[in-house]
């Protein structure tokens, strides 16, 4: 397997504010922005050399913002290290051959990403992302 940092993630409480501050602030390249009314999400990309910072913010059932206090502790609401592959489905076949839990996906932005995550053997979320 060749793989590489893909990005790491942060939980925000204000989507805009945080895009804000780390385009203006610190430079990064907004990559892209994204509402999922169906999982109640909101979240960005941000370029970073060598990978990529994801900027997470929760939404109520109504996909109104929610407090930083009221996080989930599941994926991908919980810090986590996402690795980029070339190929998602050779990673579930190594994963199920070694016996390891997918937490949450395979999932998929049709046209551009699939990802899932699952734990390492001490509870850290690790993610694996597929850009299409």
């Amino acid at each position: 397997m060749n793989l590489k940092l893909d990005h790491v993630a942060v939980q925000v409480s204000d989507l805009s504010a945080a895009i804000d501050f780390y385009t203006r602030t610190l430079g990064l390249e907004l990559l892209f922005r994204e509402l999922d009314p169906v999982h109640h999400e909101a979240f960005a990309f941000l370029r970073l050399e060598g990978g990529n910072l994801e900027l997470l913010q929760r939404l109520s059932e109504d996909n109104s913002p929610i407090p930083l206090e009221a996080r989930i502790p599941e994926p991908p609401y919980t810090p986590h290290v996402a690795l980029a592959t070339e190929n998602i489905e050779k990673i579930l076949e190594a994963l199920a051959d070694r016996g390891v839990p997918i937490l949450k996906g395979p999932l998929e932005i049709p046209g551009k990403v699939k990802w899932l995550y699952f734990s390492d053997p001490d509870g850290n979320i690790l993610e694996f992302v597929e850009w299409l």
